[in-house]
């Protein structure tokens, strides 16, 4: 019988008071508190974090009040922390890995559960599956009978628990990746979004003191998220359009709930979306600063910058979906970059994991470099990279046409993408086929609804639709 605890591509989500409650969450910590424990890393210490969702701070301690029990010493955040803050104070306080109550980008009436490990990157699939078991086996003993708690008072008096600031190693972190006086004195005009999450006055301190300027928008608390979903893709990033249009900005930078998913927009408001966004910091990187060794890429990503990489000798490794495959193959090939789909990205010489602040401070570095907004930045994309179009549909099915749907696709071995040739076929995650001229088709069921995922990257706008159409034939929905 499955549990009413499912851990995803990062983390355990689910609607609070519903299935995401105070016992739920106990159980999850004392899981994660056997599994750290088993795995010899609660010695170091566990770092916990979270965001500014609706009793965050209280589920935070909720989870304290657990890993103390357990004999587990915890380095609380003295306050809510975007995720890749806390990732990186895990290395930073040399710990054993991170709890961190967030939701990142879902909408308002959700909350969960991350689990770091001791580099700062996503929990690995095997540890993932260690935590699972142990899930498994506390609801199998009784579930909440089955927890360990310590009431936080107690916990603080024995010594268990200390609060921190997580702040001042991360800027001291910043400063090593980026020239951050050149990146003040370049006289940019910035909006920032917090999109009401933990990204809020990030890019205005670390920008202040010279004649760049940064405005916030939807830089407070609110945990309804008024409006939007805390996800930077539009429509929820439209009011950052509109702010950046009338204010005559240079770019605009939109932070997701928890701050590791990054979104732009040019000075006319238009969208750089994220297989953009993840083609600039390439070229960024690899032209721009020199640097040198892999990228990593999930197998929904652009593959726009495949060749450029390849012309520079460098390899381009595909993983399947989710963060915890990239930043584990980043650390284990050493790659310079890593991204996704959703707009997260990894850095090398940083965490495993992904950090829309650093990206975003990436981005202006690379139009202070090129000496132009973010407008021309996108020329400079074109120009290096050609243009690439990506779209995705998501097609719903009966459950009973499940096996039939992924037999047709696994069966399916097409000549072409509208006039490419096909070169190869992929089964990482789904079945993607790759065309000659660099278009692809992907087409894999989500792992967290009941989905028909059907995605295409190819060279022309009026080729996109052909494709997902043969996409949907290929799979007879």
């Amino acid at each position: 019988m499955p549990t009413t605890i499912q851990f995803g591509t990062d983390g355990w989500r689910a609607l609070i008071a519903e299935d995401y409650t105070f016992d739920n969450v106990r159980i999850a910590a004392q899981a994660t508190a056997q599994a750290f424990i088993q795995e010899g890393k609660a010695e170091r210490r566990i770092v916990v974090g979270f965001d500014t969702r609706f009793a965050s701070d209280r589920f935070a301690r909720a989870v304290v009040e657990v890993l103390a029990a357990n004999g587990v010493k915890v380095l609380l955040s003295d306050r809510f922390q975007p995720t890749p803050v806390i990732s990186y104070s895990v290395i930073d306080k040399e710990a054993g890995g991170a709890i961190i109550i967030t939701s990142s980008h879902n909408p308002a009436s959700y909350n969960g559960f991350k689990v770091k490990s001791d580099v700062g990157a996503s929990a690995s699939p095997e540890l993932v599956a260690v935590i699972e078991q142990q899930i498994e086996a506390i609801e199998a003993a009784g579930g909440l009978s089955a927890v360990r708690r310590m009431p936080f008072a107690e916990a603080v008096a024995k010594g268990l628990v200390e609060a921190f600031d997580a702040t001042p190693a991360y800027d001291a972190q910043i400063a090593r990746l980026v020239d951050l006086p050149r990146l003040r004195d370049a006289g940019f005009n910035v909006v920032a979004d917090a999109m009401f999450g933990t990204g809020m006055g990030y890019f205005k301190r670390l920008l202040a003191g010279g004649r760049t300027t940064v405005h916030e928008i939807r830089a407070e608390i609110n945990p309804s998220f008024p409006g939007i979903a805390p996800e930077p893709i539009r429509p929820h990033i439209d009011e950052l359009s509109r702010v950046v249009r009338e204010m005559g900005a240079d770019v605009g930078l939109a932070t997701d709930g928890d701050s590791d998913r990054i979104g732009a927009v040019t000075g006319d408001g238009t969208f750089v979306n994220q297989h953009q966004v993840f083609g600039l910091l390439l070229l960024y990187l690899m032209d721009q600063r020199g640097l040198r060794g892999p990228a990593v890429r999930s197998v929904t990503m652009t593959s726009m910058g495949d060749a450029y990489a390849q012309r520079l000798g460098q390899e381009v490794i595909e993983t399947a979906v989710g963060f915890k495959f990239v930043g584990n193959t980043m650390v284990e090939r050493n790659a310079v970059v890593g991204g996704e789909e959703s707009g997260g990205f990894g850095f090398s010489g940083h965490i495993p994991e992904r950090d829309a602040i650093v990206a975003g401070l990436y981005l202006l570095d690379l139009m202070v470099r090129l000496g132009t907004p973010m407008s021309g930045a996108m020329d400079y994309l074109r120009q290096q990279l050609g243009d690439w179009y990506y779209h995705r549909v998501d097609v719903s099915f009966p459950p009973d046409q499940r096996q039939a749907i992924l037999e047709r696709v696994g069966a399916a071995r097409p000549n072409e993408l509208s006039g490419s040739p096909v070169a190869s076929v992929g089964t990482k995650d789904g079945y993607k086929f790759y065309a000659q001229d660099g278009s692809w088709l992907l087409i894999r069921f989500s792992g967290t609804e009941p989905l028909l995922r059907i995605y295409t990257e190819t060279t022309s706008q009026e080729r996109v639709a052909r494709i997902l159409d043969q996409g949907r034939r290929i799979a007879g929905v």
